[in-house]
């Protein structure tokens, strides 16, 4: 059953574990600097290249080939504090693939991934997928470096295509997305072999986590995969049910308003939060027209020949411009075949290991109603409830970069999701039971883009 309102962030223990600092790393394995590094080979890799560096994280690995800060743009606020200081080796490589959208390294090749492997390691493993048409380096700042700080090992997959033309990935409607569920099984197995090569024992846990299609990845794997991890957190996943609700249901409305063949009540009636209003300009302009272009041509091709996707335009603004045809697109009405492209990759709820889902009461590409409190009417339904949590960050939307913007209205999900990790694993390690679905009120001051306190959770419950 899911609890409304608005209640302290997580109860006073839990928010003990989210200020205390990296987790004790663990020995065992050699803690040399790079240490085995010469016995790591990625199984099923194409193509592997080693590196030993003296910090793993973004700060050290900007302007290298190691990272790609471009590839970060807007997912986090300007103010974000990361940790630094991670020695250890990094792999960067590819698995054999067919497709060439990914130009990282001259290689032109997708499949990519990267593993880095601390030497201070503390026994777990986490993984991740890009989030958007991304590449794999793209949640080094929001992900990778906490966790590498706390010493688990991380892995990341530009999920088998990228950029605005995924789609064109695959034969059959539908493939270019059934293979990112793939690739991220495929290098969360490789992962944990490489990892037990360098220390010399398999992880201890496995924790799948990811951030919009990241986030949709750790709930399909969580259903489709649980035996390979203990559990995941969802920021903000993509939803994707057969019926629907999904983004061909919410976005065709949003793409009409755009063009003035909608108002705000349609909007609302579809699941777009009021009190967003403010960000509906900017998401016209820079995702709604896009993103409705790239998942119609991903899973109903023949709908405009005219208007295929991305492609039809040949500069920024026509890129991310609507086709005028989207704006009556009715995927109720769309033939079985369309429907049946979505199920291959539908999610179910049946999730087999605990998770915790996050998402922003503003988020204006996913709206809350229509994704993270269906997808936890979803978990209910099929009698997983005991093992998924879901929690709404008042004021966030769907990219924290925005709070750069607008930073007396909106607030950063980066401090609540790292709390949140760290409320998981506490779950899952300790058996720790993690507070009820609630709220996560948006403090009256404080460091919103640094911290997702006790602070703020007391001051949550003045009158």
């Amino acid at each position: 059953m899911r609890v409304s309102g608005t209640v302290p962030l997580f109860a006073t223990a839990l928010l003990a574990l989210a200020a205390s600092g990296p987790v004790p790393a663990e020995s065992g394995g050699g803690s040399a600097h790079c240490a085995r590094q010469e016995r790591v080979h990625v199984p099923g890799a194409a193509l592997q290249q080693s590196a030993c560096l003296d910090d793993l994280t973004t700060a050290a690995l900007a302007g290298t080939p190691y990272t790609d800060t471009a590839d970060q743009a807007g997912l986090t606020a300007k103010g974000t504090r990361n940790p630094t200081g991670v020695p250890g080796s990094q792999i960067d490589g590819y698995f054999p693939d067919d497709s060439t959208s990914n130009a990282t390294h001259g290689w032109q090749h997708d499949a990519q991934f990267v593993i880095r492997l601390p030497d201070h390691w503390n026994g777990g493993l986490v993984v991740t997928g890009s989030p958007g048409n991304r590449k794999q380096y793209s949640t080094d700042a929001a992900i990778s470096d906490r966790v590498l700080a706390q010493g688990y090992a991380y892995a990341a997959t530009d999920k088998g295509n990228t950029g605005p033309d995924f789609y064109r990935d695959g034969k059959r409607p539908g493939d270019a997305i059934v293979e990112w569920n793939d690739r991220t099984t495929q290098l969360t197995r490789a992962a944990k072999k490489a990892v037990a090569q360098r220390y010399g024992r398999a992880p201890r846990r496995t924790y799948m986590t990811g951030i919009s299609n990241a986030g949709y990845l750790t709930r399909w794997q969580l259903e489709n995969r649980p035996e390979l991890y203990d559990g995941g957190v969802d920021w903000e996943g993509t939803l994707w049910t057969a019926d629907g609700p999904n983004l061909l249901t919410s976005l065709p409305t949003a793409v009409a308003y755009g063009l003035g063949e909608a108002d705000a009540d349609d909007l609302y009636r579809v699941g777009f939060a009021r009190g967003s209003e403010f960000l509906w300009a900017y998401h016209q302009k820079a995702y709604w027209g896009i993103t409705q272009k790239v998942y119609r041509a991903e899973f109903d091709p023949s709908y405009d020949s005219k208007c295929p996707g991305p492609s039809a335009g040949s500069t920024t603004d026509e890129l991310h411009a609507p086709c005028a045809s989207d704006a009556s697109y009715d995927y109720a009405a769309r033939p079985a075949s369309v429907h049946r492209a979505v199920a291959r990759v539908a999610l179910s709820g049946r999730i087999g290991k605990p998770l915790i889902t996050l998402q922003g009461d503003l988020d204006t590409l996913l709206p809350i109603a229509a994704d993270a409190d269906v997808y936890g009417r979803m978990v209910d339904n099929r009698g997983r409830g005991r093992l998924h949590r879901s929690y709404t960050v008042q004021d966030g939307t769907h990219t924290d970069g925005l709070y750069d913007t607008y930073p007396d209205r909106l607030r950063p999900v980066l401090p609540c999701y790292r709390s949140a990790f760290d409320v998981l694993t506490a779950w899952v390690e300790d058996g720790t039971r993690p507070p009820a679905d609630h709220t996560i009120a948006r403090p009256a001051s404080g460091d919103v883009v640094n911290s997702c306190s006790a602070t703020e959770a007391a001051a949550a419950t003045r009158p």
